[in-house]
């Protein structure tokens, strides 16, 4: 029995009351994490921005730091694993090598390559950044208990499994 509703709940009575013939159950989970992705962008934008960061340059940032010493990435690396196309990536890390924060480097595995490496000032930057984005993420789950927190993160990761393997490899 739930406490109270929702505005997904009404969202969804209004439909069941216009358009009883469909089931607009899918909308009670989706409409939901739609719901919370956006509140909690919000909320980590506002930490992020604390610091001078948006969002995207914190993903460049913690996908360095992530790797191993001396945290450096090949561009396309960057983009596959912050979903980013190489002209977005180029953008953030044009401003990003403009503050210091990282710097490309020539690869010593390809003449022609290069590698985007995390500096001394990024990694400091990074890690106190990390360290209020963790302190908000546990701020904003604090009123789920921690079973339920592990339930939830069961079954968010199946969802998002099989989302994957339906929609196939990233391209390349």
């Amino acid at each position: 029995m739930r406490e109270r509703d929702d505005s997904v709940d009404a969202i969804t009575a209004q439909w069941r009351r216009e358009r009883p013939d469909l089931d607009s159950s899918p909308m009670e989970v989706v409409g939901r994490i739609t719901r919370l992705a956006d509140l909690m962008r919000r909320e980590q934008d506002r930490v992020f921005a604390g610091f001078g960061l948006a969002g995207g340059d914190f993903d460049v940032l913690a996908t360095l730091r992530r790797s191993k010493p001396p945290h450096r990435l090949a561009p396309g690396e960057l983009s596959r694993s912050t979903m980013v196309t190489t002209g977005g990536m180029t953008k953030r890390l044009d401003r990003l090598e403009a503050r210091g924060l990282v710097r490309r480097e020539a690869d010593p595995r390809d003449r022609r390559g290069r590698l985007i490496a995390l500096t001394d000032e990024g990694r400091d930057l990074v890690d106190r950044t990390l360290e209020a984005h963790l302190e908000n993420e546990e701020r904003m789950l604090s009123s789920l208990p921690t079973a339920r927190r592990e339930e939830l993160a069961d079954l968010l990761r199946g969802l998002l499994l099989a989302l994957d393997v339906r929609r196939g490899p990233e391209p390349t």
